[in-house]
């Protein structure tokens, strides 16, 4: 394949049981209080002090880079964060606790910007992961940090009035979901090439699928409880994606590698052009209004505040 070496039916068949696992662990994690306690506070503590010293102080592991212990402490801090705007009464009500998801959702995706552009200069092996250094790491870069700009409408974000609680976050569309999945397919694809079958495909899936789907208007929520399981299972199971029979390793081919990033960079160019149009015709202030209050899709997931 154009990405990838050829990928057998078996890894096929790991990549959609990884997809239904993220989303079925989503739905346990999502519909109590205790369930996600035990998920991102209780879990990763033990994890933290029994297993993870031992994967990622191993020889040749993919897991022991400053990043991989950065991602998945904060996308388990985008997990606790969230319950607690959940779950403590009156929290959502107060503007400034709802800075929290945009402010680490633009921390999470400025990481990987940073990684971006330091790969650029990386040619070879790097951390036991195949790394092809180019102007496409500059180009992602630049997109994600055009992502980054068009975080908006976050003071609209509300919990839904049922036994669920999700966070929802209205002006968070469809049109920035996707630009934000280009862009990430491209970060994993660039930097981690050889995980980027299940991290960059199947992971993304599990929490656009949801936010499509299933519980519309919370892909924050979604996006932080599949990263968190997935980060937990691979600093666990690095050997997973690097090294088993079920390890699909990236073409690393620099037209490959140009392709993913220049659309992502396209989408993500596109997205900010379209908001500041809307933001310019209609005079809204981007960091106090929601911006995508006339459209259907806004005003279907905003129907339930």
């Amino acid at each position: 394949m154009f990405l990838f070496e050829p990928i057998p039916w078996y890894s096929w068949a790991a990549f959609l049981g990884v997809l239904v696992a993220l989303i079925l662990l989503n739905e346990i994690s999502r519909r109590s209080m205790w369930a996600g306690i035990a998920c991102f506070i209780v879990l990763p503590l033990i994890l933290t002090f029994t297993v993870w010293p031992k994967t990622t102080s191993a020889e040749g592991s993919s897991v022991g880079t400053w990043f991989h212990w950065a991602k998945v402490y904060s996308s388990l801090a985008g997990c606790v964060g969230f319950m607690a705007i959940r779950y403590i009464k009156g929290a959502a009500d107060k503007k400034w606790v709802l800075m929290f998801p945009p402010a680490i959702l633009a921390i999470n995706i400025a990481e990987a910007v940073v990684r971006d552009f330091q790969c650029f200069s990386f040619n070879g092996m790097v951390d036991g992961i195949m790394i092809t250094g180019g102007v496409w790491n500059i180009m992602n870069g630049v997109a994600g940090i055009l992502n980054i700009i068009a975080i908006c409408g976050w003071a609209g974000i509300f919990i839904s009035n049922d036994k669920f609680k999700d966070m929802l976050w209205p002006d968070m569309l469809w049109f920035w979901i996707v630009a934000y999945d280009l862009w990430n397919f491209a970060y994993v694809y660039n930097c981690v090439g050889d995980h980027a079958f299940y991290a960059g495909g199947a992971l993304l899936l599990s929490c656009t699928i949801p936010a499509f789907f299933m519980r519309k208007g919370a892909w924050l929520q979604h996006r932080a409880h599949t990263l968190g399981f997935w980060m937990m299972f691979v600093m666990c199971f690095p050997s997973f994606v690097d090294t088993s029979m079920f390890a699909v390793k990236a073409s690393n081919n620099p037209q490959a590698l140009w392709w993913v990033s220049a659309i992502a960079l396209a989408s993500n160019v596109a997205l900010v052009v379209y908001q500041f149009r809307r933001i310019a015709q209609a005079k809204l202030h981007p960091m106090k209004d929601e911006l995508y209050q006339h459209l259907p899709a806004y005003q279907k997931v905003a129907a339930s505040r």
